[in-house]
């Protein structure tokens, strides 16, 4: 595996997403949407640095599988416990790759009427997508690789790395 991205890297985007985020939602209360369960550990160090009054939700939903590309297919594994109608809403992300996923979601949440809608993520990786997604807070930009570590998985794995690292294309991790 290759490091891409250091702990000090992860923290200091996570400080400056939580700061872009105070600024713009300064005298609201907002409501996140962790997409899990890629996202947990990334939501946990952003809304530590968030000062903001927020509340917290979960959302589950699948396209991936065991393998390292996406199926076309969005399931709902769990849905929201929370309604988001007249709300200010921040989904969080780990990484948006192809789009699917995030754009069922976004679909679904917007139908509820929030006051706002927005998308924070750790990595925008662009080079897979296919349906353009709104992404307003964005921790790096990256065009491709397979990425482990920090909520990233493969087949739930690797998902403690206190890092993100790319699985190099010869690589056997299974």
């Amino acid at each position: 595996m290759k490091l891409v991205y250091s702990e000090e890297q992860i923290h200091q985007a996570t400080i400056r997403l939580a700061s872009e985020i105070n600024q713009d939602y300064k005298g609201h209360q907002i409501h996140l949407i962790g997409v899990l369960k890629g996202s947990f550990i990334f939501l946990a160090d952003l809304v530590r640095h968030i000062e903001l009054p927020c509340s917290v939700d979960f959302v589950r939903l699948s396209s991936y599988g065991a393998g390292t590309s996406t199926s076309g297919v969005v399931r709902e594994v769990m849905p929201l416990r929370d309604r988001v109608t007249g709300r200010h809403v921040i989904v969080v992300e780990e990484i948006v790759d192809s789009g699917l996923t995030l754009s069922r979601l976004l679909g679904d949440l917007e139908a509820q009427c929030p006051a706002s809608l927005r998308v924070c993520t750790l990595v925008d990786k662009t080079g897979r997508r296919q349906t353009e997604i709104p992404v307003h807070y964005r921790g790096f930009h990256l065009e491709g690789g397979f990425l482990l570590g920090y909520g990233l998985d493969l087949d739930e794995r690797y998902r403690n790395l206190p890092a993100i690292y790319e699985m190099e294309e010869d690589e056997d991790l299974l």
